[in-house]
């Protein structure tokens, strides 16, 4: 009996935090959703763009969100390609996190010094690239 009350001791508060990053997720998918980032003067604005003048990676994520939601995939891509050429991958590393208990040598994988270093030079290309073409 001991045995069970301590399955639930460690289960339920697990249980409850991956139910409040679900509801916290669906409540800020909805918000993108009603809200055009374009439109609305609440919804924050890149810090650095607003500095530099230039476009930094994630630039033209919420439109991109905003976008998909309303299955607009042209506007999407022209908000911010990278991202949303690395959708699937960055579905699978979601899916890899949430699985690592089940599948730790890809978790492993993943999380390899290789893997880490060629996303590194990815989002460094695409921020050059996206700069010197104006993209």
């Amino acid at each position: 009996m001991a045995n069970f009350f301590q399955l639930i001791k460690t289960k339920v508060p697990l249980i409850k935090s991956k139910g409040a990053i679900l509801v916290a997720g669906c409540s800020l998918l909805l918000f993108y959703f009603i809200f055009n980032p374009e439109d609305s003067r609440f919804m924050p604005q890149c810090i650095f763009h607003k500095i530099t003048g230039l476009q930094c990676m994630g630039c033209g994520a919420q439109r991109m969100i905003h976008a998909l939601l309303h299955a607009d995939f042209k506007s999407a891509f022209m908000a911010n390609a990278f991202l949303f050429c690395s959708l699937p991958l960055l579905i699978f590393f979601i899916w890899v996190e949430i699985s690592r208990s089940r599948h730790p040598r890809l978790y492993a994988r993943c999380h390899s010094l290789p893997v880490i270093i060629s996303a590194a030079t990815l989002l460094i290309a695409w921020f050059i690239v996206r700069n010197l073409l104006n993209l």
